[in-house]
């Protein structure tokens, strides 16, 4: 894991001078996508013509409350305390330095512009903000001279923007025009047939400053994995916000969805969203670096342990956070590289904590439990406030598993939204390490969502109970 510069600034609000060098640089801009991230990993916001964004810039612009207290289906979730209570009262929120880039998809010129709420303009919704909340878990642990650094890897389905003759989604057409149904895992061919919209993407990437790398052909017809960089921790949450959004834009413009579904289709393969973690010092050394074969043998640098430790103790009470949705559960199935237990390992991906190989100045833990459909703001503040806790317990992760780790799995993580709802809604850490008031809107939003989900009856039903019951 290579080094950055550990004084990064979490909260950098961007100064006027950065939204006038981008006009000057780009005349042909006609309008701007300001946005915000919200809970549930949707961006929302308002598309704002050219002569209106530096106002933005010099006092920030008013968004509702209620903004960040929608449910995924974009419904005013009323027991959030963003609705009646506070009046919808507008809440200002500011540009992120470095968020300005242009949109390459879009038919008219345009750009987007990434806002964050103000830790005092912005509330009553800053208490709300997922990025907001990552900036207060990564000063506590710089306060105690850790400087997280981390990465994201996420995969994702083309779909065909049109659905098969029975309604279902359906893989996209390939580049020679046919509809793959099945797939080569590493499949060079794979990546072939997709050339166009990789040529397109990774040119968007570069345009917008996103560092990704490495393309893989996943599991299932038209999964797809690539790789971003590792950089400090709130940077690198915000380029995998960005990339996600660039990711379905590029797609669309070639007649195809991208879909961050957890589990877009029962016989297929799930997508995941694996974190890459480590902790550096003021100068950027990594504090995890250890040989493999040290931690082998139980030793290897505690500090490395104690989060591993941190981590898998949070685990349960998290989960909601990394397996946000009804869907996120049905990934979770044996032997499918989806992690179901407390377990940690040394290179070795049937567990949930996995330590990569490689040199000791690279080591650092893949965090395997994510699904795409996580928010990379709540899921990362949730991994760091489990290593913190880790190192200030100094907890002990026991030995690593060997071998498969699904045949020795004890402690089970639990495979059902409502469980993993009450689970960090009576959490004694969760409370302390992201705040009561977070915690309110948060659950919430989740517990609106799980009403409705269970009170809509759909084909499944239907096929079990019509005639049945």
């Amino acid at each position: 894991m290579r080094r950055y510069g550990a004084n990064e600034s979490p909260m950098s609000f961007a100064p006027v001078q950065h939204a006038e060098a981008f006009l000057a640089q780009n005349p042909d801009i006609e309008l701007f996508e300001l946005f915000i991230l919200d809970a549930n990993g949707v961006p929302r916001g308002k598309l704002l013509h050219r002569d209106e964004l530096l106002a933005v810039y010099r006092s920030g612009r008013p968004l509702p409350s209620t903004i960040l207290g929608l449910s995924i289906n974009g419904d005013d979730v009323e027991n959030s305390g963003l609705v009646w209570e506070v009046g919808d009262i507008d809440c200002r929120a500011y540009p992120l330095a470095g968020s300005l880039v242009r949109l390459p998809w879009r038919q008219i010129p345009s750009a987007a512009v990434q806002v964050s709420m103000h830790p005092s303009e912005g509330l009553p919704a800053t208490v709300a903000d997922p990025r907001q909340l990552l900036v207060k878990v990564i000063d506590r642990l710089k306060a105690e001279g850790y400087h997280p650094v981390m990465a994201c890897e996420l995969e994702f389905y083309l779909l065909d923007q049109k659905r098969d003759a029975n309604g279902q989604p359906q893989p996209a057409l390939d580049r020679d025009g046919g509809r793959p149904r099945s797939t080569q895992v590493y499949g060079l061919r794979e990546l072939e047939q997709i050339e166009p919209f990789l040529k397109d993407l990774y040119a968007a990437c570069k345009a917008q400053g996103i560092p990704a790398r490495t393309a893989i052909s996943e599991y299932a017809p038209g999964q797809v994995e690539i790789t971003l960089e590792h950089g400090g921790a709130l940077a690198a949450m915000d380029q995998a916000v960005r990339y996600k959004r660039l990711v379905k834009g590029v797609a669309h413009q070639h007649g195809m969805q991208a879909c961050f579904m957890a589990k877009p289709f029962d016989h297929l393969a799930g997508t995941g969203m694996h974190m890459h973690v480590s902790l550096a010092d003021e100068q950027g050394n990594n504090l995890f670096a250890s040989e493999l074969s040290d931690l082998k043998s139980g030793a290897g640098t505690p500090l490395l342990r104690q989060a591993v430790g941190g981590m898998l103790a949070s685990l349960h009470d998290s989960l909601l956070l990394f397996c946000p949705n009804a869907n996120s559960y049905r990934r979770f199935q044996a032997n499918s590289y989806a992690p179901l237990a407390l377990s940690w390992g040394i290179d070795n991906r049937t567990v949930s904590l996995r330590i990569p190989g490689g040199p000791a100045p690279t080591r650092h833990v893949e965090h395997r439990i994510c699904g795409a459909d996580a928010n990379p703001y709540l899921a990362a503040a949730a991994i760091l406030a489990g290593i913190q806790r880790g190192i200030r317990e100094q907890i002990d992760p026991g030995a690593p598993i060997e071998g498969n780790g699904y045949a020795q799995a004890k402690a089970l993580l639990p495979t059902d939204w409502l469980t993993a709802l009450q689970a960090l809604e009576h959490s004694a850490w969760a409370r302390d390490a992201l705040g009561q008031a977070f915690l309110d809107v948060y659950l919430a939003i989740k517990r609106a969502e799980y009403r409705q989900f269970m009170a809509e009856v759909g084909e499944q039903d239907w096929r079990w109970y019509l005639t049945q019951a």
